[in-house]
């Protein structure tokens, strides 16, 4: 790919396309929160399904399509570049509020997750990926920090609306109604108004005097799944924070059931989590900017680990809702440093690979969880399963205290 054009580097000199691009992404978002607190009810109600591993199928199957789907977006990201990812995922996400619609079996829900999984890692890859080369060296954490922000907020407002709209009418078709709005809009934004910014990464890595071409793709994944140990600490806990995030999405739900909790109220308790989760990005992904990647990875590790704990140590709806925010918060600290920690470590040339590579793994986060979760719960109880999987973070943030070294260097020291 040639230059042809002068390229600028930075926030203000982009802001028109960066704009864009955080509501494209804000659609990815609100796409996936039709299904936060819906589908695992609509499993229990329509469905009849008694077991919590049959029911978690949904988010296996969701979490594996889309962790491969984000190593295939990143790889390809570096090679054709990213509005053709961005295209797909959207024209792939069109039929799934259609299908949840009409599902006659379960078999079609989880269809339907595989499809939204090949949405989100596209979309959500190219999203990000495009943000990190409009802002080049400087700023990564503010960009991947409004990026997150976006999709979070609008997930959240998602999961709360349709919650209220299961609440006035039923669980399905009304709700999923939104869905179809979300997918065409943010198609119609990706095909219209969306530019290609892979040119942004190789003017980058030009002015860096990096090569433009990307490595073969073994010795990448290699490098950042274990043999560099920085780039392991980022993978691990971005797994841990989405297996831990199959509390609030699968556990949580069954859990407010069996309280005898209204599917209104559950939802408003996922959508706090993911409010404070979205809101918190504005904060912390420029605040590692400042302070450096580390201490809000370690630290929102430890802080996510608390919430999900109160969740069984806690009583009532007030202390539920206590832990839905402290683990928003910690989520909110942990998600967009490590995607600027993962961009601060790979090269220009091959940052959208290695980008692909460490969501490869965070996502699989999401089947780890709902197969331990379900198991768990299945052979113990939600409540086991629940506290197994805070210990797990606790120690996800223990790993990245010992073995994770500062990536960024603060904006106070570049002066």
């Amino acid at each position: 790919m040639t230059l042809t054009r002068p390229f600028q580097l930075g926030l203000a000199a982009n802001w028109p396309q960066f704009t864009l691009l955080v509501i494209v992404n804000a659609f990815v978002g609100a796409m996936l929160g039709l299904e936060r607190t819906l589908v695992p009810l609509i499993a229990a109600d329509e469905f009849g399904l008694k077991s919590v591993s049959v029911t978690l199928t949904f988010i296996i199957s969701f979490g594996i399509i889309k962790a491969l789907a984000n190593l295939f977006a990143g790889r390809s990201a570096d090679h054709i570049g990213r509005k053709p990812l961005l295209v797909a995922g959207w024209l792939v996400g069109l039929p799934v509020p259609v299908i949840i619609i009409l599902a006659p079996t379960w078999g079609w829900i989880v269809l339907a997750n595989v499809l939204l999984g090949i949405n989100q890692g596209l979309c959500w890859s190219a999203a990000v990926i495009m943000k990190v080369d409009l802002v080049g060296p400087h700023g990564r954490g503010r960009a991947t920090g409004l990026n997150e922000f976006a999709g979070y907020l609008a997930m959240a407002l998602s999961t709360a609306v349709s919650g209220w709209i299961a609440a006035q009418t039923a669980l399905r078709p009304f709700p999923f109604y939104l869905g179809i709005i979300f997918a065409v809009s943010g198609l119609a934004l990706s095909v219209i108004f969306v530019r290609e910014t892979r040119g942004y990464a190789l003017h980058e890595a030009a002015q860096q005097h990096q090569p433009g071409e990307p490595l073969s793709f073994w010795p990448i994944f290699r490098r950042v799944s274990w043999q560099d140990k920085a780039f392991f600490s980022l993978s691990q806990g971005g797994l841990v924070n989405n297996l831990n995030d199959v509390v609030i999405w699968g556990l949580l739900p069954l859990l407010a059931a069996s309280a005898g909790i209204p599917v209104g109220e559950a939802a408003a308790l996922g959508g706090a989590y993911l409010g404070v989760w979205g809101i918190s990005q504005l904060v912390t992904g420029a605040l590692s900017d400042r302070i450096g990647r580390k201490p809000l990875i370690t630290g929102g590790l430890w802080v996510q680990a608390i919430g999900i704990a109160l969740f069984v140590l806690g009583a009532g709806k007030s202390a539920w809702l206590l832990a839905a925010v402290v683990m928003g918060l910690g989520t909110g600290m942990v998600y967009p440093t490590l995607l600027a920690a993962v961009s601060d470590l790979a090269p220009p040339a091959w940052r959208a690979s290695a980008l692909g590579v460490y969501r490869l793994w965070r996502d699989s986060g999401y089947a780890f969880g709902a197969l331990v979760g379900g198991l768990l719960a299945d052979l113990f109880s939600i409540q086991t399963a629940v506290l197994a999987i805070a210990l797990l973070t606790a120690l996800s943030g223990t790993v990245t205290l010992f073995r994770l070294p500062e990536t960024a260097t603060p904006i106070r020291d570049l002066a």
